[in-house]
């Protein structure tokens, strides 16, 4: 670690071999608590590279316990966090609105780390199970149409680093990395990120895998369409601007979207929002999201989409979703 020390504090970069190979050796618990701190401390005073994150990727995939839900094709809508904007969980709640619809979700997901609450956060409070028998996860996709993917269970190389990103409590690039290492591989992917250079790169990477995917960064700053103004939305062959007047939505404010304080408060927007119970500008946010990984899976415009996902939350199929996985966990 030394020597990539040297040549990262020397202005240096890594090429994609060397990046995969250092986050193999932290997996390895090769390194002290020290130089892995200082090595993730690199990357918050500078952007990681392409080929830096197509390393530290490709890593965490090959050491990853994959799982074959391919015979159901699903998709994953997974943020990257870190976009410091406190909202409620709304690409975990969009997840149980487009398995609603009928696209079956394989939702990968972990505790918050810089959030209040993270997606594994809320969805443990709430009563679901976390597993990575395929039997099991097979069951919730074939009863629930969406399963759970938690991260830790699936990826061994994230324990040596897992207490030092929670004492550290700032993104880093294991941020960046969450959407792309789904253990299932899915055929397809909505992942919103927290800048817009980090959209470009994923689009790019993405345009390299067999994936149908949108990105999405949300112009003023969140890791999802927020509403709050306009979005960049990049996909297999097109990049677009999504604005709320496209959704026929008015825009909405910062704090009309803002999450809870503590998991307790998160769980209770969670469940009143499935529920029918959510403020006009949370259904909206949520099925905005949930509007755009319809379309990506089966095609149509985003207004469509969020028409679906709207039927999808008000009909009660959302809802009728999570029960079903809460059941089949316990």
């Amino acid at each position: 670690m030394k020597e990539i020390l040297n040549k990262l504090i020397g202005h240096q970069l890594l090429s994609r071999e060397e990046s995969r190979q250092v986050l193999i050796e932290m997996a390895n618990g090769t390194y002290n608590t020290s130089q892995t701190a200082a090595f993730l401390t690199v990357y918050m005073m500078r952007s990681v590279t392409t080929e830096e994150l197509e390393g530290f990727r490709d890593a965490l995939l090959e050491l990853c316990h994959a799982v074959d839900l391919s015979d159901y094709e699903p998709i994953d809508l997974c943020g990257t966090g870190g976009d410091g904007k406190n909202t409620f969980n709304i690409s975990t709640l969009a997840s149980f609105v487009t398995a609603g619809a009928g696209i079956p979700v394989a939702k990968h997901g972990n505790y918050g780390v810089s959030s209040i609450c993270g997606s594994s956060n809320v969805l443990e409070f709430l009563g679901i199970r976390f597993s990575r028998e395929e039997d099991f996860l097979r069951r919730c996709m074939d009863q629930a149409g969406i399963c759970i993917l938690h991260a830790p269970l699936f990826h061994p190389a994230m324990k040596q680093v897992a207490p030092i990103r929670r004492e550290l409590g700032v993104k880093t690039f294991f941020n960046m990395l969450g959407p792309m290492v789904n253990p299932s591989f899915p055929k397809y992917q909505m992942v919103g990120v927290f800048n817009l250079e980090l959209a470009r790169m994923y689009g790019y990477l993405y345009q390299n895998t067999d994936k149908s995917f949108s990105i999405l960064h949300a112009l003023d700053g969140y890791d999802e369409i927020s509403l709050t103004g306009d979005t960049k939305v990049i996909g297999n062959t097109v990049e677009s601007v999504l604005r709320p007047e496209d959704l026929n939505l008015e825009p909405l404010t910062p704090g009309q979207i803002l999450g809870g304080k503590t998991v307790e408060e998160a769980a209770g927007i969670f469940m009143n929002v499935l529920q029918g119970k959510g403020t006009p500008a949370q259904e909206a946010v949520v099925c905005a999201n949930a509007g755009i990984a319809i379309a990506t899976a089966k095609g149509g415009t985003p207004r469509e989409g969020y028409e679906k996902a709207r039927e999808s939350l008000k009909s009660g199929n959302a809802l009728r979703t999570f029960k079903q996985l809460r059941e089949l966990s316990t």
